[in-house]
């Protein structure tokens, strides 16, 4: 009964080894990219098929597969009216699958809108696949259904907003991909001190953090300042204080919430600094970790002491974000960039804790980032590093008292208060792990 069954399997490696695929020597390298491309185009246009099918549309994983597999066909022949053509069939689709949808019911047609537009998508992505656009492809591809999926939220979201807050949202946006390109990517003036786009991403980091903290007190009240204060101050927590000061100034009531979010987010650029030095320098992990560990802790501990985080408030919010308040801070974050830039160039490489401290008044960032790098390019050692990013830490958390008194002075006394404290404690733990070293 084996014997048909042994003959074929013979049969079978015979035709391997005229083929030269006899285990040996094929190798995946054998495959062409072309196929690679075309097994990738399909995969993508089943991904975005896939909520379209489980939307129950006309057009599915199967139509979505064919679509990316068909750009990229097309596009592996390199003709560029066989591409037209191509694009012309999807139109013709779309167009049927609207009328059909149109004889059904007036809402189906303007659902089938989106099914259009994703095929479209869909076409797309099938050609970028093969030109080697892998990354944006994947990337597309994921976006596209991301934005299927959350069909619901979005529509919400955008019914939700205000005349107000549409308005915000255009100049942010006028801002960051506007404004921004146009600047000149040199420094000039006194020093070479004047960036351009790093100040103006002061004011886009502001205006940004604005925006965040609008929609989360909106929605969580309090708990929304912290929150805000927090991630925020993962990006710049300079910047925090610019949002937070100027609400306090609005609302007065408001101010032991500003209080607590600048403190966190004290916290939360301690918490960075120290992941930022740590992997690099794994062998300082204590000497940085305890002392960096100890401001965070200590900030978060704080900053849920001093706030009243079930406060009923009325969140009153004049605007989502204040563009003049962010130019405002964006002219005192360039002047504190001169003054730093001056005394850098009068104190030289043999200053090193004195820029990191000026540098920490900007961006402790900036001064952690800078330390890193002298360090692996063995032009200091990583004690004098570590003691830069801890001054460039502790200079970041004091300036806050000054920025805050250029807008609510009111706040300048806990400000100042709970930011010695944590300066106070960062400098115990660091003076602890020295000694015991």
């Amino acid at each position: 009964m084996l014997e048909p069954l042994t003959d074929a399997a013979g049969t079978v490696l015979s035709v391997l080894q005229i083929g030269g695929l006899d285990g040996q020597s094929f190798a995946f390298e054998q495959i062409s990219p072309e196929v690679v491309q075309l097994g990738l185009a399909v995969l993508l246009g089943m991904f975005l098929g896939l909520e379209r099918e489980w939307s129950e549309k006309n057009a599915g994983i199967r139509t979505f597969a064919l679509l990316t597999l068909l750009g990229a066909i097309l596009s592996i022949t390199g003709e560029p009216l066989l591409l037209v053509a191509g694009a012309l069939l999807v139109i013709t689709m779309s167009v049927l699958l609207a009328v059909q949808s149109l004889l059904s019911s007036a809402s189906e047609a303007s659902l089938s809108l989106t099914t259009s537009a994703s095929m479209f998508v869909a076409y797309g992505v099938g050609i970028l696949v093969t030109q080697g656009f892998l990354i944006e492809s994947v990337t597309i591809a994921v976006l596209s259904s991301l934005l299927l999926v959350l069909k619901r939220e979005l529509h919400e979201f955008a019914w939700g907003l205000s005349k107000e807050e549409m308005q915000s949202a255009t100049e942010f946006a006028i801002l960051a991909f506007v404004v921004y390109p146009l600047l000149p990517d040199e420094a000039f003036g006194p020093w070479n001190a004047i960036e351009p786009r790093t100040v103006w991403l002061l004011v886009i980091a502001v205006s940004g953090i604005g925006l965040v903290n609008y929609v989360l007190v909106k929605r969580y009240r309090g708990r929304g300042f912290i929150a805000t204060g927090f991630f925020g101050g993962l990006v710049n927590s300079t910047a925090v204080i610019a949002e937070m000061a100027q609400r306090a100034k609005q609302q007065p009531s408001l101010r032991s919430l500003a209080v607590g979010a600048i403190l966190i987010s004290n916290a939360a650029m301690a918490f960075r600094n120290a992941l930022v030095v740590v992997p690099f320098m794994p062998e300082t992990a204590l000497i940085v970790g305890v002392p960096l560990g100890a401001i965070t802790v200590t900030g978060i501990g704080l900053s849920l002491f001093v706030s009243d985080l079930d406060q009923d408030f009325e969140a009153q919010l004049t605007s989502p974000f204040s563009l003049r308040n962010a130019l405002v801070f964006g002219g005192l974050f360039l002047a504190v960039l001169v003054v730093s830039a001056g005394a850098e160039a009068t104190f030289g490489a043999n200053g090193f804790l004195t820029t990191s401290f000026l540098a920490g008044l900007i961006s402790s960032g900036t001064a952690t980032a800078t330390a890193v790098t002298l360090v692996a390019t063995d032009q200091i050692s990583s004690d004098l590093a570590i003691a830069g990013v801890i001054a460039g830490t502790l200079a970041s958390i004091l300036v806050k008292v000054v920025f805050a008194a250029t807008i609510d002075w009111d706040l300048v006394r806990p400000v100042m208060i709970w930011n010695v404290v944590l300066i106070a404690v960062g400098v115990f733990f660091g003076g602890i792990v020295i000694l015991f070293l």
